[in-house]
């Protein structure tokens, strides 16, 4: 999850309380209230007219108990990165409803770019879980400005669960599909003309709140030039408390200069307000104007003044009603007001009182050393200071692009002058990286990249030009992965090991799963499993979990092709095990995995749900081939049911995704896919066709002649294929090219080869309790195995199989005393209810809800004539299930 600073996080969730001068507005807060009945509620208007004190006053009237439960976020520039915005509206959800949003952490935790759709999608299921009413107030929307959080706000308002209504407070108009929401009749509008103060509230306001004794002329005349305008009377009536010696004519004088447009009298009156301070105070302000929040400690750093302590200053403000915001119930952080600290800002810059790009700096330190670093990097920005700004980026071993902050740090870069980045080429190796792990297109890194070298090639040689080096070779091995580049992964990969520093534990851990995944698709397995257990090793030393979790994903690949099925299960399960539970998205190739295994061992519910969970999980995903694996796994387990129009199904889904993102190397697995649908539904012609025309595998041709009754050919199909296999040790393709060549034997009328050959297959596959990859070939099959058993070699084995054979889903040869028997999974429950394991536990550990858990223990009850978990578990060790 991306690091959220305590400080910074109870500013941004904090419900401030109404303006202490301003009254109850009964008839908006009224508006406000009956608002929520629709979807959104958004007040618009520009800056001044009270729209925050507004929802601050109708939270502070919900009785606790009566009313909805109120999230509140304080939006800033810095959430235009779309993970940090969702990371600080589940924070804020939480204050009301704890652990809600764990479907989108998970998603943000994954390290891949997440689409806007699906984090808010994430969310509304989230959500649609949660009990009661919960009002989420975004305040100040119009500071994000990002196409991608307007997309997913936008789908998080047509998807809305019922118990959610949220609230906006913007100066202008959000890219929200407002219309239709109106004509819809779910958006509720508080606009400027509803804002504006009539005579009577202005009346109110001037001489109860403010205290000040004018004239009911005076007051109109300030009310008409206003315009109702909140903070143009506030300071107006600021201006005037400095004139009560002059009396009601000073004052009366004052009312009738007052003239001009909004943003005139702002200038005039801060003018006012400024010089009627002290110059030590004056001082303060000015030069703490740079600051978004403020604290005491911060503002010493900043001013270095002891005659304008920071803490006392602060609260001296405050009480003096200054425009300052305090952030928490602690009065330890305060912000200005948005207008007040812009008008300041103006000032600043027409005077020569302070170093600005000095004090930006002191800003900096202050808030790195105090544990703030996206804010200590904003200050880095402004102070013009090129190199604290990229030290900061590069952060303490974890960069500040993958804490959140991928907006930011891309913008500055995008603003630096060519010549300052040739100057320092870590800044394009930098730029690469961030545009790298934000999902960006290729092309656009590679201009980075070539910079970058281009730049080198003119620098002196040194440990840092050669780590430098060695991180454009990384990021280059990390672009051909999705491409499945072998040779360019493999030689980038070897180049950045050769030339990158050895305490760069980040790179190397990246480079040596590149190596790892490069090796995996070359067939060269042992070689691989060392690199990615180095991955591993690397990435605990340095605490990279992402790197952690896809070494031992793809670990748990290589055991499960050498045929260690129990060794890969177990890693597999223990990437679920760190990602926790409800799994992130990166676990979708380990749930994968598990479903290929469980489809070996015959267990297809179980092979099932594991394949759709992945399905779900890796379309939440950008960039990745495993939506098509899944398609053409699940495809296989509906032939495996006999629908070949669900696999058919499942395979054109798989293909559809496999050609839009251009994954070349899934053709070849769908092309065999689909002959064997085409076997099945004996379209041999198609398949022979297809084969011809897209693809020509040893297995798929083997098939197609078999089914041409050419088994001699099939035979001489077959043989290179397992001579490979056999020379490269693949234990996976040997195994599959013995049982294939066994039924080619059997097709061919050699029996006691095919006997001979199956109980080497048969030798290959028991530990690991292979089944489904003798099961699926059918009758043949059938033969093969009675011959085997007849001569009681590998009679257990053998009898094991034939029993999937005749009872198809069944793990077990022994049959179940029931009328109606269990399932496979109902067993793996049922034996799970025989242990001390709560529900909650035992869901967790077979990876299903806890209303599914319910649903498989109903019917295991029902079935077993049990009204009780310890009146099942009798009846069933009665019937010899246990």
């Amino acid at each position: 999850m991306h690091s959220v600073p305590e400080p910074i996080l109870a500013t941004k969730l904090y419900i401030p309380p109404p303006a202490l001068r301003l009254a109850p507005r009964p008839r908006l807060v009224e508006r406000l209230a009956a608002g929520t009945r629709r979807r959104l509620t958004l007040i618009a208007a520009p800056a001044g007219f009270g729209k925050t004190t507004l929802v601050s006053s109708w939270v502070a009237g919900i009785e606790a108990g009566e009313g909805p439960r109120v999230a509140w976020l304080a939006l800033e520039r810095e959430e235009s990165d779309l993970a940090r915005f969702f990371t600080y509206v589940v924070a804020a959800l939480r204050t009301v409803a704890p652990g809600a949003g764990a479907g989108v952490l998970e998603m943000l935790q994954s390290g891949r770019p997440s689409a806007p759709q699906a984090l808010a999608a994430a969310l509304v299921n989230d959500l649609a879980a949660l009990p009661g009413e919960i009002v989420l107030v975004l305040d100040d929307l119009h500071a994000v400005e990002s196409a991608a959080v307007d997309e997913a706000l936008a789908f998080l308002l047509d998807h809305q669960p019922p118990q959610l209504h949220l609230v906006v407070t913007t100066r202008s108009d959000p890219h929200l599909p407002l219309a239709r929401l109106r004509a819809r009749d779910q958006l509720a509008e508080i606009r400027a003309a509803d804002l504006r103060f009539t005579l009577a509230e202005a009346s109110d306001f001037l001489t109860r709140a403010m205290r000040l004794e004018l004239p009911p002329a005076s007051i109109a005349a300030l009310e008409a030039r206003t315009e109702g305008w909140i903070a143009g009377l506030q300071l107006a009536a600021l201006s005037m408390e400095g004139r009560r010696a002059e009396g009601a004519g000073g004052m009366a004088a004052f009312v009738d200069s007052f003239t001009g447009s909004h943003r005139f009298v702002l200038d005039y009156l801060v003018e006012e307000v400024l010089n009627q301070q002290p110059a030590a105070m004056q001082r303060f302000l000015l030069r703490t104007s740079i600051l978004e929040r403020l604290c005491g400690p911060l503002c010493d750093a900043v001013v270095r003044d002891a005659a304008t302590p920071g803490q006392a200053t602060l609260e001296a403000i405050e009480r003096a009603n200054l425009f300052i915001v305090p952030l928490d119930n602690e009065r330890r952080w305060y912000r200005y007001h948005h207008l007040f600290a812009d008008l300041l800002r103006q000032s600043l810059a027409q005077t020569a009182d302070l170093d600005e790009n000095e004090a930006h700096r002191r800003a900096s330190a202050w808030l790195e050393a105090n544990g703030l670093a996206l804010e200590a990097f904003h200050h880095a920005v402004a102070a013009n200071d090129t190199a604290r700004a990229a030290q900061l980026v590069a952060g303490q071993g974890m960069p500040l692009y993958l804490q959140g902050a991928a907006a930011p740090v891309l913008d500055w870069l995008a603003t630096l002058p060519r010549a300052e980045l040739d100057a320092q080429p870590a800044l394009w190796v930098m730029w690469a990286s961030a545009l790298t792990m934000s999902g960006a297109q290729s092309s656009t890194i590679e201009e980075k990249l070539a910079a970058a070298e281009a730049t080198l090639s003119g620098v002196a040689a040194g440990e840092e030009p050669r780590d430098l080096a060695g991180q454009i070779a990384a990021i280059r091995a990390m672009l051909a992965v999705p491409l499945n580049d072998v040779e360019t992964i493999i030689a980038q990969a070897q180049q950045a090991r050769a030339l990158l520093r050895a305490d760069n534990l980040p790179m190397r851990t990246t480079t040596a799963w590149s190596l790892g995944y490069a090796y995996q698709i070359r067939g060269e397995r042992a070689a691989a499993g060392l690199a990615y257990a180095e991955a591993i090793d690397v990435a605990q030393a340095s605490g990279n979990l992402m790197v952690e979790l896809g070494a031992t994903t793809c670990l748990g690949q290589i055991r499960e092709a050498e045929g260690d099925l129990h060794e890969a299960e177990g890693q597999y399960r223990r990437v679920l095990e760190m990602v926790g539970d409800p799994p992130w998205p990166v676990a979708c190739e380990a749930y994968l995995g598990l479903a290929r295994l469980h489809y070996q061992w015959n267990e297809l519910e179980t092979a099932q749900s594991f394949g759709e969970r992945s399905l779900e999980l890796a379309l939440e995903m950008q960039n990745v081939d495993t939506p098509a694996a899944c398609g053409i796994f699940l495809a296989r387990l509906h032939l495996a049911r006999g629908d070949a129009q669900a696999a058919t199904a499942a395979l054109a889904q798989a293909e559809a995704i496999a050609r839009r993102h251009g994954f070349e190397h899934q053709m070849g697995a769908l092309v065999a896919m689909r002959v064997r649908i085409l076997l099945r539904q004996g379209q041999m012609a198609e398949a022979a066709h297809l084969l011809a025309a897209a693809g020509d595998d040893a297995s798929s041709r083997a098939r197609v002649l078999l089914a041409q009754g050419d088994a001699a050919a099939a035979l001489a199909a077959i043989e290179p294929w397992r001579d490979e296999a056999e020379r490269r040790q693949w234990a996976d393709e040997r195994l599959a090219a013995l049982v294939l060549q066994a039924v080619a034997h059997e097709a061919a009328g050699a029996t006691v080869e095919a006997v001979q050959v199956l109980g080497e297959a048969l030798s290959a596959g028991e530990a690991g309790g292979h089944v489904r990859v003798f099961v699926d070939e059918g009758e043949p099959m059938v033969r093969l195995l009675r011959e085997v058993a007849a001569e009681g070699r590998h009679a257990s084995y053998a009898h094991r199989l034939l029993a999937a054979l005749g009872a198809g889903a069944a793990r077990s040869a022994s049959p179940q005393p029931l009328v109606e028997p269990l399932s496979e999974r109902e067993l793996e429950v049922l034996r799970l209810l025989a242990t001390e394991l709560s529900g909650p536990e035992i869901a967790r550990k077979l990876h299903v809800s806890l209303n599914t858990l319910r649903t498989h223990t109903k019917n295991i009850y029902s079935k077993l004539d049990a009204n009780s978990r310890l009146g099942a578990v009798h009846r069933a060790e009665a019937l010899g299930l246990l």
